[in-house]
């Protein structure tokens, strides 16, 4: 632990926080000059859903006690936040939250799109896709985006993601659409009713995050063919309403956990719809450090 910190103060005169942030968990990572960096995890941060004292309190209830193990942290210089829900419109309320927390800091906030973009492409040109809690497509240029179809959340849109997995699932499931053996199932495994979930899509704070976890039961049954066959159409809808607009015929990019977890059905729901695809990833933190390392780092020396 001493040479790990010792490496870190070398650096501190430069040191930048990069997040990548969907509705059900952020992704921290904290940066040297040198390039070195270490990860940390919150919940998730979406400015849709949160106000900036409830976006305050996530940062120093659960991120600022993980950073004070480097005891650095109040030098950090630069903070690049791609989220979820960060529109020209709402953006400015994770700013506030990130200026009032790092008050020596300059802070950058983007969507989730661009993280996602720069993260599976870097400098190259194409269309990269968010399938996570919430979802997301966009054409990217190689240094910003140009253009995207618009997600609309899980209510008008987010067609591909966990939160409209969830929904849908449980809609068939109470409409009694795939079987009373499923139905059992997933009561039985999730200790709930449909009061309860009424109750939380209906009632209770961010319904997107609540319903993404449900899904997680399509992962648990996708050998049953009526989970596998909600899933593949999922990822049909995706396509159609949204990818099918690109016109490209470069390989489509993928980010995120319904991405990842349900990529041989993507696959197969990509290849049907004769779309090419390229790389998926469950996180995109990787390539947004070496991003960062290589594009970033080098303009704030």
């Amino acid at each position: 632990m001493c040479k790990k910190k010792c490496n870190f103060a070398q650096n501190f005169r430069l040191m930048i926080l990069i997040a990548d942030s969907g509705s059900t968990k952020v992704h921290w990572c904290l940066m040297t000059a040198s390039g070195q960096s270490s990860d940390v995890r919150t919940d998730g941060i979406n400015p849709v859903f949160q106000t900036v004292e409830q976006i305050q309190t996530c940062l120093t209830d659960q991120l600022l006690p993980q950073l004070a193990k480097w005891l650095w942290a109040g030098t950090i210089t630069h903070v690049f936040f791609y989220g979820a829900g960060c529109t020209p419109e709402k953006k400015v309320l994770v700013e506030q939250a990130l200026s009032a927390v790092f008050k020596k800091a300059e802070v950058f906030v983007a969507s989730d799109m661009l993280g996602a973009a720069r993260g599976l492409l870097g400098h190259k040109a194409g269309v990269a896709c968010i399938l996570g809690t919430g979802s997301g497509s966009c054409f990217y240029n190689g240094e910003t985006i140009e253009w995207g179809v618009p997600s609309l959340g899980f209510i008008l849109g987010d067609e591909g993601s966990g939160a409209v997995l969830g929904k849908r699932l449980v809609g068939d499931l109470l409409k009694n659409q795939l079987g009373d053996d499923l139905k059992e199932s997933f009561f039985a495994e999730y200790e709930t009713s449909m009061a309860d979930i009424i109750d939380k899509v209906y009632r209770q704070p961010l319904p997107n995050r609540f319903l993404a976890k449900l899904s997680k039961f399509c992962a648990d049954h996708i050998d049953e063919p009526r989970i596998h066959a909600l899933v593949y159409d999922h990822f049909v809808q995706f396509i159609r309403r949204n990818l099918v607009q690109y016109k490209t015929d470069r390989p489509i990019a993928f980010v995120g956990s319904i991405a990842y977890y349900y990529k041989p059905i993507l696959e197969e729901a990509m290849k049907a719809e004769e779309l090419p695809i390229g790389i998926i990833l469950q996180d995109p933190i990787e390539g947004l450090k070496a991003y960062h390392k290589d594009s970033v780092l080098p303009t704030l020396e």
